[in-house]
């Protein structure tokens, strides 16, 4: 079948595809990401996989695939002491998705996937598609891209926020936005209780709100992570498209 670009489209051919198409839309945020990494990378990261997989998919997919344009704002309130972050609270994130994805239904749309890029988007996510599925009859997916992948042998957090993971996506991708990296500081260890969620607001200034080692990140390294990331999204996009 063929991607289109939503924001390329008419009303009318959008009219026409929808229904029996999928929705692809990529969720990132704007904030910081230490004192070496700007502040766009979770949207640049999860735009640049959900259009390269779609773009992939879209040859062997059984329905057409469109591609919104991403939401580069995302729930970052934990990251507001540090500065260099536009945040939506995480209300207003849920109101958001569930509006932008009452549109689609309203054009017509039955199908969303909502391939996100950042960890503090995971509830919002979650609950902006059960109220799309009771209340619209859409029929919701969630991706959080970096969980396609594969366990790095070396024990490499992924996705880690601003450390050797995204540092090395962004290098393979905008080398530009990556800023001198010195040795960090030791890291506090990490006081957690095994199947225990614990949100912790001075977790993130003990760690000076970025994780593990972004001075090992590598643009090589960071080319296959986005390899496999783009095939493996891509697969499941081929997948919903014949299951949904």
């Amino acid at each position: 079948m063929t991607l289109w670009r939503w924001a390329e489209c008419t009303r009318d051919e959008l009219r026409a595809i929808l229904p029996d198409g999928i929705v692809v839309l990529p969720i990132g945020a704007t904030e910081q990401h230490g004192p070496h990494l700007a502040t766009g990378t979770d949207a640049l990261l999860a735009g640049t996989v959900a259009e390269r997989a779609a773009l992939v998919a879209a040859t062997t997919s059984a329905r057409d695939l469109v591609l919104a344009p991403c939401l580069a704002f995302g729930a970052s309130d934990h990251h507001l002491p540090f500065g260099g972050t536009l945040s939506l609270s995480s209300e207003t994130m849920t109101s958001v998705l569930t509006d932008l994805g009452r549109s689609v239904a309203e054009d017509g749309g039955r199908r969303l996937v909502l391939v996100n890029g950042h960890g503090g988007n995971r509830g919002v996510c979650h609950a902006a598609a059960a109220t799309l599925s009771a209340r619209h009859g859409m029929i919701v997916a969630i991706v959080h891209y970096w969980e396609l992948l594969a366990a790095p042998a070396d024990g490499t957090p992924v996705p880690g926020h601003a450390g050797e993971f995204e540092t090395s996506m962004v290098l393979a991708v905008r080398p530009e936005l990556v800023r001198e990296r010195g040795q960090r500081p030791a890291i506090p260890p990490e006081s957690a209780v095994e199947g225990v969620d614990v949100h912790d607001a001075g977790a993130w200034r003990r760690i000076d709100g970025y994780t593990d080692e972004p001075e090992r990140a590598n643009a090589t390294r960071g080319n296959a992570w986005l390899e496999e990331c783009v095939t493996e999204l891509a697969g499941r996009l081929g997948e919903l498209g014949g299951a949904l």
